[in-house]
């Protein structure tokens, strides 16, 4: 049985007039950005990334727009090492590209990082140690003097090797597990390594704050951030940093309040690979802002490419539901959903607009390489007319009448529900074909002449059945009227031709292949379909007329 009574809140509230980014409803520009897949999201894979893995990673890092990556933990693996001195000794990093590496507040760690560093064109030092109350109590055994001494420690030892190793270095520090520390005593050690590393115009120092583990509502976390905004010594010469993990599920919202309360810049992953329940998903931060207008300074233009190169370099998976990037996150099944989203395109089209406002779709589709007609419509049994209707006509050209739709609709959801199963877009047009389109028929039209007298259309028309040729006359208001007059005389059915509509499909001029559209109801009501095509309009509407009666009498025989 489950016992919340072992649960305590174990974060540190701070005062209540740090809450000024409340007033703030939007993100007006993107932070500054640092992958760390090739380190916190390596580190947590199964089987991490080979080097030639690590390496073809990196670069789609690089392609994807990313200034600063946290390439490894150098001291911890050769693999990690390897890849480092890799990058620096072929040359691979580019002049407008920063490296990061990651090392604990230990000397040993610290040298053999400046060893993995040395001629490094651009990296960050990023050190850090725990000061959790936590960790201070239960892991260390230390005190605060103690805990903010080694981190003091730390500071004056990369800012020595820096000035000994060849390279070019800029600093990063934090205090490990800062969600679960008391605010003034981060702040406390955060100006003591400031104080060592003595922040100037040129020299830069980034303090990060990480929410190692998840502990409360994201609107504390950001209210703690804007007391340490507010209260670091430095700040015009301090980059504060964002590293959320999702302990709680809330990594992307601790991560966009927080840079309401004046963060500059934030550490994470592509689809939030990392520790336990991963880091914060930097595509969905920045795909956030694109959606309000915010260019984030990063290309996911290509993300299905984007997704199978992670999927493949980490043996991860990005799940169906992830934002933006996810399988079916632009998929309607629902009908009235796919009515909506149907109209939505039609009428952002017909008025040639340029802002994007499609209901149920909040970014057009396009931009990060998906399409409408495999990603946005897809048929299952709770699929409707408009949805079915807008795949089959943007697709593959066929605009159906509407009450045809509907017919149609009911078809393909009977097929999806039965064989249990989402109908492909080419099993949609195939359903389509077989059912109504062109269908062979006991009849045939092998011959026919019309003349005109005043407003009537005679035809002499020849029908074939059975290998039997009969040559029928008959007249009326058009070209259709006429045929379909003698193929009554002919036949002896009764029914009514009810619906009637063309449109040409494609090529031009004589080129254009017109598609026809033919309901015929019968006395009791009951409504038979069919469509015909031909680069000439009087053999498509024939076609159709046949189709749409052989559906009517096929189950006469």
């Amino acid at each position: 049985m489950m016992d919340s009574s072992k649960y305590r809140v174990g974060y540190f509230p701070v005062d209540e007039k740090y809450n000024k980014w409340v007033k703030k409803d939007h993100i007006e520009k993107p932070p500054v950005w640092c992958s760390v897949d090739m380190r916190d999201g390596n580190q947590s894979l199964v089987i991490p990334m080979s080097l030639e893995e690590k390496l073809e990673y990196y670069k789609v890092l690089l392609d994807v727009g990313f200034k600063e990556i946290e390439v490894g933990f150098p001291a911890a693996s050769e693999t990690e090492y390897e890849f480092l001195r890799t990058l620096i000794d072929n040359k691979m990093i580019p002049d407008d590209v920063t490296v990061q590496v990651l090392t604990q507040c230990r000397e040993h760690i610290i040298r053999k990082t400046f060893d993995a560093c040395k001629g490094a064109p651009s990296a960050i030092i990023h050190f850090y140690n725990s000061v959790s109350v936590a960790q201070r109590e239960q892991v260390f055994k230390k005190s605060k003097e103690e805990i903010k001494q080694i981190a003091v420690d730390g500071a004056k030892l990369v800012k020595k090797l820096a000035s000994e190793y060849d390279g070019n270095f800029r600093f990063e520090y934090s205090p490990e597990s800062f969600t679960g520390t008391e605010p003034e005593y981060a702040l406390e050690v955060c100006n003591a390594v400031l104080d060592v590393l003595e922040p100037s115009e040129t020299n830069n120092v980034i303090i990060n704050l990480p929410v190692t583990v998840e502990m409360s509502l994201p609107h504390v976390y950001a209210s703690q951030v804007e007391y340490m905004s507010e209260s670091l010594k430095y700040r015009e010469y301090v980059t504060l940093s964002l590293h959320p993990h999702n302990d709680r599920g809330t990594g992307v919202a601790d991560t966009e309040l927080a840079l309401l309360a004046g963060a500059d810049r934030v550490e994470g992953t592509l689809f939030g690979n990392g520790e336990r329940t991963g880091n914060v998903d930097i595509i969905t931060l920045a795909m956030n802002m694109y959606s309000h207008g915010v260019d984030p300074k990063l290309d996911f233009s290509n993300m299905t490419e984007l997704v199978e190169v992670y999927e493949r370099c980490t043996r991860m998976h990005v799940y169906d539901r992830a934002p933006y990037a996810g399988a079916l996150v632009f998929a309607a099944f629902s009908g009235s959903h796919q009515d909506a989203i149907a109209k939505g395109m039609k009428y952002r089209n017909k008025n040639k607009l340029h802002q994007w406002n499609v209901p149920y779709i909040p970014i057009d589709p396009k931009d990060i390489g998906r399409t409408y007609d495999a990603d946005v419509i897809r048929v299952n049994s709770q699929s409707g007319k408009g949805g079915i209707g807008y795949l089959l006509e943007q697709t593959f050209g066929y605009n159906l009448p509407p009450k045809m739709r509907e017919h149609f609709s009911y078809l393909c959801k009977d097929i999806s529900d039965h064989e249990h199963k989402e109908l492909k877009a080419d099993e949609v047009l195939e359903i389509f074909t077989e059912r109504y389109l062109n269908t062979p028929s006991a009849i045939s039209v092998t011959d026919f002449e019309f003349s005109r007298e005043n407003d009537v259309v005679k035809i002499i028309i020849t029908f074939m059945k059975d290998d039997e040729e009969t040559e029928m006359e008959a007249e009326g208001n058009g070209s259709l009227n006429a045929i379909n007059n003698a193929l009554k005389a002919y036949t002896g059915e009764e029914y009514t031709l009810q619906v009637f509509t063309q449109h040409s499909m494609q090529g031009q001029g004589s080129q254009s292949v017109a598609a026809s559209y033919i309901g015929l109801e019968k006395e009791n009501g009951d409504m038979f379909w069919g469509a015909g095509t031909d680069t000439d309009v009087i053999k498509a509407s024939t076609n159709a007329l046949l189709s749409a009666f052989h559906n009517m009498t096929k189950g006469d025989d």
